[in-house]
């Protein structure tokens, strides 16, 4: 298994791990809030040896240690909106599109996994990017608030994806989460549902699962 490596490009830092095999496809790892360039490497043991996968560090830091994908703003501590999230998502694909260039991959369908408030981001990206984005691995997350604009126009039909929630999340409920997967499918989406016995964390059974998705 060839090794991961923390880099730096551009402004950002990411760890990446490089695929040798012919016509890799890019998977993103987007971690959640206080998480780093290397919070998402403890489920990647299984994931896809045909994929290339980059996990950046987002470029704000939490104000509680490690960093976030928007700016810290203690009045709406745990509720992103599509406004605040938007303008890391725009980064983000910029990010996509300067790093495939730079090692010749083709990186017009990625997949993407994200955790908690990276997982918000994630599907704030099918919505924004659903011609660009090809799998989408969503643990423990939500939709972000403001995401109305997008349902009309139903950007995630036919697509395939995976949701994994925890029964005893605190930090992001099972309802909240559950609320989540009826607006994906408004928006068009085929879901698949992991849950099991555990906190604001990703089970073994969820993340086979996971790996299982990501493999077809």
């Amino acid at each position: 298994m060839i090794d991961s490596e923390v880099v730096a490009f551009n402004e950002w830092v990411m760890r990446v791990r490089p695929c040798a095999m012919d016509h890799p496809r890019l998977l993103v790892l987007i971690h959640g809030w206080t998480g780093d360039e290397n919070s998402m490497w403890v489920f990647t043991g299984g994931f896809p040896a045909t994929s290339w996968i980059m996990a950046p560090r987002a470029p704000h830091s939490s104000g509680q240690g490690g960093y976030s994908w928007r700016p810290a703003d203690p009045e709406t501590f745990g509720r992103p909106s599509v406004e605040t999230l938007k303008p890391a998502a725009l980064r983000l694909m910029q990010l996509i599109d300067q790093y495939s260039s730079s090692i010749g991959l083709n990186a017009d369908a990625v997949d993407l996994v994200g955790f908690s408030q990276g997982a918000a981001l994630v599907n704030l990206l099918g919505m924004l990017y659903p011609q660009r984005v090809r799998k989408m691995g969503v643990l423990a997350g939500f939709v972000p608030s403001g995401y109305e604009e997008f349902l009309e126009q139903r950007p995630l039909a036919g697509k395939k994806i995976f949701v994994a929630h925890g029964t005893q999340d605190k930090l992001v409920p099972l309802e909240r989460a559950r609320a989540s997967i009826e607006i994906l499918e408004i928006a068009g989406a085929q879901v698949s549902y992991c849950v099991d016995q555990v906190g604001h964390k990703v089970s073994a059974n969820c993340l086979r699962a996971l790996e299982k998705y990501l493999a077809d």
